[in-house]
């Protein structure tokens, strides 16, 4: 008859096993990023959108990473209340300083040669931009009022460098052209012309994880009745 110690290394062997593939379907991001509801990985730029949406006090909270073509470039992630395109978009920008310091703004884009920096249609606050060194992501983190219920457009966008204070044009790769979706704020990630995207909760993951769970006690329970008649 196999030992105890046998039984538990195989124990543990087969959680492992069966637990992997659930955490591995996460969305990758930054250490930094933990406190949010739902991870969506993008379907362009390779890209990720973490959010909460509080409905209480209809605020989205969102944390978007991105690596710009170089590290003097821009990243930026918006909301359009109008359109599916870049025109009409309310944009947060974030980009790197020369000297290291980060800046975020907020640009109303009304037309693809018209940026204007100021209030958006919806109010931004507690906006910060990180430069993640590992790997030269920039990540910007905000919070937003009201920016519509159910599913919202929203676009993002990278660019290779900064003038004055504003985004230099972006590239027209087909990526670039394709950094745009239908944002599902209740708490289903990603849908629309876009919808690749693998997005998880952390109410989907914990289920995984405890399929997985009754999976495994099911497997030792067989086992032990095994080796209990062998």
């Amino acid at each position: 008859m196999a030992s105890l110690l046998q039984i538990s290394q195989l124990f543990s062997l087969l959680f492992l096993l069966t637990l992997s593939p659930s955490l591995s379907s996460t969305c990758t991001s930054p250490k930094l990023i933990s406190s949010y509801q739902t991870c969506t990985q993008l379907s362009s730029l390779s890209s990720s959108l973490h959010f909460t949406y509080n409905r209480l006090n209809k605020s989205l909270s969102i944390a978007f990473t991105a690596t710009p073509p170089s590290p003097s470039g821009w990243v930026a992630w918006g909301i359009n209340p109008t359109s599916t395109g870049m025109a009409g978009t309310q944009a947060i920008l974030g980009y790197r300083n020369s000297d290291g310091t980060m800046s975020v703004k907020t640009l109303n884009i009304s037309s693809y040669s018209d940026l204007v920096e100021g209030k958006l249609s919806f109010d931004v606050s507690d906006k910060r931009a990180v430069f993640n060194s590992g790997d030269g992501s920039i990540t910007i983190f905000a919070t937003v009022q009201n920016p519509g219920d159910g599913k919202i457009n929203h676009v993002w966008q990278v660019g290779p460098s900064v003038s004055k204070g504003f985004p230099d044009k972006h590239d027209f790769k087909p990526e670039n052209l394709a950094s745009k979706g239908s944002l599902d704020l209740n708490g289903s990630g990603q849908s629309g012309s876009s919808s690749s995207d693998t997005s998880s909760s952390n109410d989907a993951t914990k289920k995984r994880n405890v399929g997985s769970f009754i999976l495994v006690l099911g497997l030792v329970f067989g086992l032990f009745s095994y080796l209990g008649c062998s």
